[in-house]
């Protein structure tokens, strides 16, 4: 049984996480951009995607996390934007960027428990629509790594919608999916057999971190949990696949 999430309001639910079946994002690419009507959406989708084939070694990566008022993204919204370049090699975190920004949903006081973005900060803080077109520069042409694609690639989606009246998608490694791709085939015990039973495994960032050893950080800052979205990467790569591996066997 999995535990899904990073955020605690979400550890207990109980959905399957379904396999992922990525277009061939290349073409994907270029033809939304022949869809796209504004200019810096459709100049990120001119940049493209590198080939399905391409070693997850060559692949431009950069890790995105996000922290939001609430788990919705059709009625939440982002409160801060963490973001850091990486390859399978290096995380190059000096080149990170961190924003703060005034959502139009309700920041809720449930939110401000978990992630500690007060009111005061957001009031402050720019709209999205000050941000996007830069955002957007620095996604281009890259493989976005997140843990849970369910949270960055909708919220991006929905807040996008709202502002210019268009979406957007981009090709993203879900490193809670590779997660649940290895627990899945994992064999199951003679004792769990015999009572029907899978063993609970949780798979927040944080736990997920753990498994590999690697070092606990302060959860619910967007830039802190992209670093640990990019290390978990890493780490996942040494030891289920191989820098040759293509980025067509992880993306969706």
């Amino acid at each position: 049984m999995f535990y899904i999430g990073k955020h605690p309001f979400n550890t207990t639910s109980r959905q399957p996480i379904a396999e992922c079946a990525p277009p061939v994002w290349p073409e994907r690419m270029a033809e939304l951009a022949h869809q796209a009507r504004h200019p810096a959406l459709r100049a990120f989708y001119q940049a493209g995607a590198v080939a399905p084939n391409t070693a997850i070694a060559q692949a431009p990566l950069l890790a995105m996390d996000f922290e939001t008022t609430g788990t919705d993204a059709r009625r939440d919204d982002i409160v801060s934007i963490g973001l850091v370049p990486m390859t399978l090699q290096r995380i190059h975190l000096r080149h990170g960027r961190h924003w703060l920004l005034k959502p139009r949903a309700v920041l809720r006081d449930e939110s401000v428990v978990i992630h500690g973005i007060t009111h005061s900060e957001v009031e402050k803080a720019p709209d999205l629509n000050a941000l996007f077109i830069t955002l957007l520069e620095l996604m281009a042409g890259k493989v976005l790594v997140v843990h849970h694609r369910g949270i960055e690639r909708q919220f991006l989606d929905a807040a996008l919608q709202r502002r210019i009246g268009e979406g957007i998608t981009f090709p993203c490694i879900d490193t809670l999916a590779l997660e649940a791709r290895q627990h899945r085939h994992r064999p199951v015990s003679l004792a769990a057999r015999l009572f029907s039973r899978r063993p609970r495994v949780s798979l927040r960032l944080p736990e997920s971190r753990t498994r590999y050893n690697l070092p606990r950080y302060p959860a619910h800052n967007a830039l802190t949990d992209a670093l640990a979205c990019a290390e978990l990467l890493q780490a996942q790569v040494a030891h289920h696949f191989s820098a040759d591996t293509p980025v067509e066997a992880l993306w969706c």
